[in-house]
């Protein structure tokens, strides 16, 4: 558990700047899940795959509608792509493991609600990832500190309401920047 001093940025969006050079990270939106002087855990939210929730299902021998199955599933992050998160709004049905980032966004890491949206039982908005962004102890804050990533406060229309190659931008309109004007190096007067 994070102490009161440190700073947090759980319920944050990190977006890559057009100087980060790791390709897995190429103008990615972050949305932080956990940060905490242990490290942090967070999911890209404007990858989507060519490969549809379908497979999921398919995986899991559960029904589904059509519409449902077209949906993209999210390339969360580089670590442990063979495991799959839940991004969803938060309902007040619950399941196995569920974790609230915050009163509205909410991550499930377990099958029965995967069940759950395949019926359209599961909570109102959601995104399926495989894979997560992860960083150790001060990592990330020596990543904030080289200007690798811009950070804004999470909004959750922007995670369930946007579509996935708009939600950079409106980020960064909200943050009044172009990410296009800025330096790929740092400054330092």
């Amino acid at each position: 558990m994070a102490s009161s001093a440190f700073p947090s940025l759980k319920n944050h969006f990190l977006l890559a700047m057009p100087g980060l050079q790791d390709p897995h990270f190429k103008e990615a939106v972050i949305y932080l899940c956990e940060h905490s002087e242990a490290g942090a855990m967070g999911l890209i939210i404007n990858h989507p795959t060519d490969v549809p929730m379908s497979r999921v299902f398919d995986e899991f021998d559960l029904n589904y509608p059509d519409e449902i199955g077209r949906k993209p599933l999210l390339l969360g992050g580089p670590v442990q792509q063979e495991r799959g998160f839940v991004l969803h709004s938060a309902s007040v049905q619950r399941w196995d493991s569920t974790l609230y980032v915050s009163a509205e966004v909410c991550i499930t890491a377990s099958r029965d609600i995967i069940a759950d949206i395949a019926h359209q039982t599961g909570p109102s908005s959601s995104y399926i990832t495989l894979g997560y962004a992860g960083w150790g102890p001060d990592q990330l804050e020596s990543e904030l500190a080289n200007n690798s990533w811009l950070v804004s406060e999470a909004d959750p229309r922007i995670i369930f309401d946007t579509p996935f190659d708009q939600r950079m931008g409106a980020i960064t309109a909200k943050l009044g920047v172009d990410l296009a004007r800025l330096s790929p190096q740092a400054g330092h007067a």
